[in-house]
C-alpha cells in the first residue's frame, strides 16, 4: 500500500476502501483556531458530549489576537473556559501559529489529525494523515464521530535530486501549483516519494504539504523516515516516532516527477496561488513591503536563512519589512542565538507569533502596493487593501528582495544559505494548559461575552424550492470572498447575524441587503466555487441569508461538504453551458426536491420561470448525506438519530 491507504485502513471505520466511495474514519487528535474554534465549540456543546473522545485535543489562539475592542479576548475567555471544561488542551496567544506549533508539538506519524483550517495537512510533512474540515465536522470527530470523506485518489509526487542554493521548498510547491493550478488536487492526496525526499528537512516538508491546500487536495503526506525520528528527537517527542513508508509495490493514481536540482526561485502573480512564473521570468518590479512569516513559512531554518542574509546589511529605504516567527519556540531561538538582533538591525519590525498579515489582521499594504509575502494565499483583497498586487515567494526570495528593493533572485546573493538543522530544540510548553480533570470539570464554568451568538441552523429540507437568483459570480470563488476574513470581521466569527451583513459583498456589496429584502433564494457560480479555507462561516453567513442551493460548475471540497452540514444544496451543472443561460434575478424552481432525494435521485432538474427552460443539475449524495440534507444538516440529523434511539 501506498501511505495514504496505510493510514486509511487502520481508520477506517465506515465504507472500504475503493476510489470514490464514502468512507468514514476515526481521528486520533483535533487542531480548531479561535477564527473557526468559537463556533465548532459552540457546536459541541450543542451535541451534549461532555468530554472528547479523541487522544488529543487542541485549541489554538493565533489568528484573532489584535484586541481592538472587547469581542477577540471575550472569545479566548470563551475558548479557555470550554476547553478546559471539556478535555481540550489549549495554546495561549503568543504560544504560536496553530500549525508550526502543532508541527513542532503534537505531529505523530500515522496519526489522524482533524483541525478546522485549511492548513492542517502541514503536519503531513511529519507523516501524519491532516485534514482541514468545516468546524462542525471537527465538533463530531471531538465527540468520537467517524469524519467522512470521498475515498481518495492517491498522486505520487516522486522528487528526484537536490535543491540547489537560495532555492527553497516554497519553490517546489509553486512549480507544482504552475503545473497543477489551484484545481489539480480536489479529491486527490498528494504523496511524496523518490530520494529526494531525504534531501529536504520536516521544516521544509511541511512548507510543501502546507500549501498543498492551494491544489484543492484533501491533504499532502510525506514518509516518516529518519529525518523525521531526528526532529522528534530534537523536539523531546522521539517516542513518539513510528516508521512509515509506501511499500515497494505500493500503486498510485497518478504520477508526478519533480527534479529538485532543476527547481529554480518562483513567485506566485496577483491574485491566485497557481499564477507562478520564475523570479527570473517575472519583471523587476519595485517592492513596497515584504512580510515574511505565517504557518507556510515561520519555521526556526526560514527565519536562520532570512537572517543570515539580513545580517549586517540595512533594508531599502523605500521597504516595509515585517517578520512573524512562527513559535514561541522559534521566536526564543533567535533571541538567544542573537538572529532576531540581526532582523531588528537591518531596519525588520518583529510581529507577535501568530497569523497577522497572512489572514489581513494588520500591516495592510499601501494603497496600490506590491506586497511580497511568504503566506500561501494571495487572493483579491486578503491582504486589506484591494488595490495591492501580493505576491507569493520564499523567504529567500523575500529577504533578498527586500534588500535590493526589486523582486531579486537570492543566488545573486553572496551569502551561505546552510542552516543545520538543531540537535535540540528549545522547547516549553508552559503556554500550553491543559483541561481540567474528569472529576472537576462540572464545576469550571463556561464563560461567554456579549459577541457570542447562537448558530443559524435550517431547518428539514422542503418538498420544493423556488426563489431569485440572488448572485451570479465566475470561476473561482474563494471563502475570502463569501465570508471576507480581516481585521475588521474576525472579532465577529461568533456573531453570524453581525458576519452576514457582508456575505459576498466583495463580490457585489449589495447582496445582503438584496437576500434580505427576497427572503432568500439560489446562487449561481462557477469552477472551484468555495476554495480556500474551511471557514464554516462561508456556509454559515449564507443560511443565515436563506440560501437554499448554489448551482455551480464544481465546487471546493472543504465547502461543498460544509454547504450539505448546513443543509444547504450544492448543485452542480451537468452541461456547463447551461451557466450561461442563467441571469442574477431569474425567478428560479426546485419541484419535488424533497421527493427526489427521499427516492435515491441525484438529478435536480431546475426550472428557469423567467426565461421558460430547464437545466439539469446534480448531486451525488452517500446514504448518510441524503440523511443529513433531508434533515437540514448535521446536527439535525444527529439530534433525529437520538431521538429515535431513545
Amino acid at each position: 500500500m501506498n501511505i495514504t491507504y496505510q493510514i486509511l485502513s487502520k481508520h477506517l471505520m465506515a465504507g472500504v476502501l475503493s476510489r470514490g466511495a464514502e468512507i468514514g474514519i476515526r481521528i486520533d487528535h483535533t487542531l480548531t483556531q479561535d477564527s473557526t474554534g468559537t463556533m465548532a465549540y459552540l457546536q459541541f456543546e450543542a451535541m451534549g458530549v461532555k468530554r472528547v473522545k479523541t487522544e488529543k485535543s487542541l485549541a489554538y489562539i493565533d489568528h484573532n489576537t489584535l484586541q481592538s475592542g472587547f469581542e477577540n479576548a471575550d472569545d479566548h475567555m470563551y475558548l479557555a473556559t470550554v476547553a478546559k471544561k471539556h478535555g481540550v488542551f489549549l495554546s495561549k496567544p503568543g504560544n504560536g501559529v496553530c500549525h508550526q506549533v502543532q508541527l513542532e508539538r503534537f505531529a505523530v506519524p500515522g496519526k489522524t489529525l482533524l483541525g478546522s483550517d485549511s492548513h492542517t495537512p502541514t503536519a503531513g510533512g511529519l507523516g501524519m494523515l491532516a485534514i482541514g474540515a468545516g468546524g462542525l465536522d471537527v465538533a463530531v470527530a471531538m465527540g468520537g464521530g467517524a469524519y467522512y470523506i470521498t475515498c481518495p485518489a492517491v498522486v505520487n509526487v516522486r522528487l528526484t535530486g537536490k535543491l540547489a542554493r537560495g532555492v527553497a521548498a516554497k519553490d517546489v510547491i509553486l512549480e507544482l501549483l504552475r503545473r497543477l493550478t489551484v484545481k489539480g488536487g480536489v479529491g486527490k492526496v498528494m504523496e511524496y516519494t523518490g530520494e529526494g525526499v531525504a534531501t529536504l528537512s520536516i521544516p521544509e516538508r511541511a512548507t510543501i504539504t502546507n500549501m498543498g491546500a492551494e491544489l484543492g487536495a484533501t491533504t499532502s503526506i510525506f514518509p516518516a523516515d529518519n529525518a523525521a525520528r531526528a526532529f522528534l528527537r530534537a523536539q523531546g517527542r522521539e517516542a513518539d516516532f513510528a516508521p512509515l513508508a509506501a511499500t515497494p509495490d505500493a500503486t498510485y493514481d497518478e504520477t508526478v516527477e519533480i527534479d529538485l536540482s532543476a527547481l529554480e526561485p518562483m513567485v506566485a502573480l496577483p491574485h491566485m496561488p497557481d499564477n507562478v512564473v520564475s523570479v527570473r521570468e517575472a519583471e523587476k518590479v519595485k517592492v513596497d513591503q515584504v512580510c515574511i512569516g505565517s504557518c507556510t513559512n515561520s519555521s526556526y531554518m526560514d527565519m536562520m536563512r532570512v537572517a543570515r542574509i539580513l545580517k549586517g546589511q540595512t533594508v531599502h529605504p523605500d521597504v516595509s519589512l515585517v517578520i512573524a516567527p512562527g513559535s514561541r519556540q522559534v521566536l526564543g531561538m533567535l533571541a538567544a542565538n542573537g538572529a532576531l538582533n540581526d532582523m531588528i538591525q537591518a531596519g525588520a519590525r518583529i510581529n507577535e507569533t501568530a497569523c497577522g498579515f497572512c489572514i489581513g489582521m494588520g500591516q495592510s499594504p499601501r494603497t496600490g502596493a506590491v506586497s511580497l509575502r511568504t503566506n500561501n494565499r494571495n487572493f483579491f483583497g486578503r491582504s486589506g487593501t484591494k488595490s495591492a498586487g501580493i505576491y507569493l515567494v520564499s523567504p529567500e526570495v523575500a529577504a533578498a528582495s527586500a534588500l535590493a528593493g526589486v523582486l531579486s533572485d537570492p543566488r545573486d546573493l553572496p551569502v551561505y544559505l546552510d542552516i543545520d538543522m538543531p540537535a535540540v530544540f528549545a522547547y516549553n510548553d508552559n503556554l500550553i494548559i491543559p483541561p481540567a480533570s474528569a472529576a472537576e470539570a462540572d464545576a469550571v464554568e463556561v464563560v461567554r461575552g456579549p459577541n457570542i451568538k447562537p448558530f443559524p441552523q435550517a431547518q428539514r429540507l422542503s418538498e420544493s424550492l423556488s426563489g431569485k437568483a440572488l448572485l451570479k459570480m465566475e470561476d473561482n470563488i474563494t471563502t475570502d470572498h463569501i465570508m471576507p476574513s480581516d481585521s475588521k470581521l474576525l472579532p465577529f466569527r461568533s456573531n453570524v447575524p453581525k458576519l452576514s451583513e457582508y456575505c459576498l459583498a466583495p463580490v457585489d456589496p449589495t447582496f445582503p441587503e438584496r437576500a434580505k429584502a427576497a427572503g432568500g433564494g439560489f446562487l449561481i457560480a462557477g469552477q472551484n466555487y468555495g476554495q480556500g479555507s474551511s471557514r464554516e462561516h462561508a456556509a454559515l453567513a449564507p443560511l443565515y441569508l436563506q440560501i437554499r442551493a448554489v448551482i455551480a460548475k464544481s465546487f471546493a471540497r472543504i465547502h461543498a461538504a460544509n454547504l450539505i452540514n448546513n443543509g444547504i444544496l450544492p448543485l452542480t451543472f451537468v452541461s456547463e453551458a447551461d451557466y450561461d443561460r442563467f441571469s442574477q434575478d431569474d425567478e428560479l424552481a426546485m419541484d419535488g426536491v424533497r421527493g427526489i432525494i427521499e427516492q435515491g435521485g441525484d438529478m435536480i432538474p431546475v426550472r428557469n420561470l423567467t426565461k421558460g427552460f430547464v437545466a439539469e443539475t446534480k448531486m451525488p449524495l452517500s446514504e448518510r448525506q441524503r440523511k443529513m440534507v433531508l434533515a437540514g444538516g448535521l446536527i439535525n440529523m444527529i439530534r433525529e438519530q437520538e431521538e429515535t434511539s431513545n
